[in-house]
């Protein structure tokens, strides 16, 4: 029997063996120290623990927390010993929501109790400590749907037992860590221990939940909120607050009621009266000259630059938008990756230069001649297309680097104005089960780059570590940097999304690398209700990532 051995992407060792082992013997076999592993993925397609005994040639990833996948599991293990230690501490008459990510960590509240304070944070993170330190065991178990209503039930879960009656029939997994129980869809470490690095950081009206990062996998000192970004996230929450949802199934109430396409409207409204809010505001500052809208893939970037286009137009300004792909450097002076690959995502593809003069020349007044990139030829060409700026005129561009001083360095601060978009979801499954704002953006890109590019959903699932590792390097250090900050999420989306990527995602092969992220993409959407294309409005943000837009893109 032979097996081979990975830990995260790369090869470790290949060996025969006379007969089966469980895991943790062959590992120790080839000296991968188990205390690094939060848990091992057999040939691409299921989790399972160190006491699996494989069977056949095998492939086994060990998985660690420096690995997506495995940060994941650490991020889901640290939730669960949270609540864990908040049950322990306050009973079932407390009610933990993990409500959306911030910085290097996850913002939670505790409710049905008094005003969360600095004490009681500290207690908390006590009681935590106490929990790894005993390094408890972790069990997955399956029961009876009926047995997992009556947990939840004297656990005063109402969240849980509302999706558990909804979605599972006969049996459901959970978790159970001495006598305290929890669900979560994804896998988690098997014992508590596994959960080294954390911290607790007080945020009224709650705290932050805080995981370590980076080459050494350690927490940051000291620690620093992205204040705008929490701020929008808080605006946010009375917008869901205000509209009554804060989880899947209170959408597939109102799709059930009847009521989701007023729903619809209503929210659809909300963005399009924040996108006003912001084009009159930077119509108020007679200098800004310059718009600049950067953010991380699949934010709506180009949809919300036309909508804000529409609204200056409103108030009688007239924006010329410029491309920043046409601003690109030659194939011969774009910089590679280490692979050898070209880095179109590095500030240093763009020929700022080149850019800076022309923004320079326009806001002096002179005419200039536009570029355009041939991507086929890798060269940048004239496109005798002529523009000069009036006085009602306004530049618009939309890129990655909008944030980054670096990129208009010539362009004095007062004429020019920043923009970030994100979809900032803060919608949840249940409330320990929180869906990712990243996996919001990789649903959207699997069916853009489906239906615009060609793309198969395993091919789009593949390449997405490395769009990820752009976006660290290339906008969120620079997301503060902005003057305004917009949250393109719609919590109706998903229903409209599932219906194009769900069969893209059960085609990915149970060979492909990509399969198990897939088959996590479809345990979320698997809680949503289907929703008609047709309900969405033609301007909607969404129609840039499905289709039928009233914008051409």
């Amino acid at each position: 029997m032979r097996i081979h051995i990975r830990k995260d992407y790369q090869k470790y060792a290949s060996l025969r063996l006379d007969e089966a082992r469980p895991i943790s013997q062959i590992i120790k076999m080839v000296g991968i120290d188990r205390d690094e592993v939060l848990s091992y993925k057999i040939n691409h397609r299921k989790y399972v623990n160190e006491d699996y005994v494989p069977n056949g040639e095998t492939l086994i990833r060990c998985i660690t927390a420096r690995h997506p996948e495995g940060f994941r599991i650490y991020q889901n293990t640290g939730i669960y010993i949270l609540s864990k230690a908040l049950y322990t501490l306050l009973g079932e008459k407390h009610s933990l929501v993990v409500e959306h990510s911030i910085g290097d960590g996850l913002f939670c509240e505790v409710f049905n109790s008094e005003r969360f304070t600095m004490e009681d944070c500290q207690r908390l993170k006590a009681e935590m400590i106490s929990i790894i330190e005993s390094d408890i065991p972790i069990e997955r178990i399956e029961v009876k749907s009926s047995e997992a209503l009556d947990i939840f039930s004297s656990m005063n879960r109402n969240d849980v037992m509302k999706n558990l009656k909804a979605h599972y029939l006969d049996t459901v997994p959970i978790y159970r860590c001495g006598k305290y129980y929890d669900f979560f869809i994804g896998p988690l470490a098997d014992r508590s221990s596994f959960f080294k690095e954390f911290d607790l950081e007080y945020q009224e009206p709650g705290f932050i939940l805080r995981f370590p990062e980076g080459e050494d996998f350690k927490l940051a000192a000291p620690y620093s909120l992205p204040k705008k970004l929490f701020q929008l996230h808080q605006e946010h929450d009375k917008w869901l607050d205000i509209l009554g949802v804060h989880s899947i199934d209170d959408i597939n109430q109102l799709i059930e009621s009847y009521e989701i396409s007023q729903f619809i409207l209503v929210e659809e409204a909300l963005h399009e009266k924040k996108i006003a809010e912001i084009a009159a505001d930077i119509l108020l500052h007679k200098d800004v000259r310059l718009i600049l809208i950067a953010g991380p893939s699949s934010s709506g970037k180009t949809t919300f630059a036309k909508r804000l286009s529409v609204q200056l137009q409103a108030s009688k300004a007239k924006p010329i938008v410029l491309g920043m792909d046409d601003y690109f450097l030659g194939r011969d002076k774009t910089p590679r990756k280490e692979n050898g690959d070209y880095d179109f995502e590095s500030i240093y593809s763009i020929d700022i230069e080149f850019l800076n003069m022309q923004l320079k020349q326009l806001l002096e007044g002179e005419r200039i001649e536009l570029p355009f990139y041939d991507f086929t030829r890798g060269i940048r060409r004239m496109s005798n297309n002529y523009v000069k700026m009036e006085d009602d005129n306004i530049l618009i561009i939309e890129g990655i680097h909008g944030l980054n001083d670096e990129l208009t360095p010539l362009i004095p601060r007062a004429n020019k104005t920043k923009i970030y978009i994100s979809a900032l979801n803060q919608l949840n499954i249940d409330h320990h089960n929180r869906i990712p704002t990243t996996d919001c953006r990789l649903m959207r890109r699997i069916v853009r780059d489906h239906q615009y590019r060609g793309y198969s959903a395993e091919e789009t699932l593949k390449r997405w570590r490395d769009v990820r590792a752009g976006e660290e390097v290339n906008i969120f250090p620079y997301q503060e940097n902005a003057d305004y900050m917009f949250n393109s999420s719609l919590t109706y989306e998903l229903g409209v999304l599932k219906k194009h990527i769900w069969k893209m995602l059960w085609s990915v092969p149970p060979t492909s690398r990509a399969y198990t992220e897939a088959l996590r993409l479809i345990r979320i959407l698997s809680h949503c209700t289907d929703i008609a294309d047709s309900l969405v409005p033609y301007n909607s943000i969404i129609r840039e990532f499905t289709n039928g837009s009233i914008f051409r893109y």
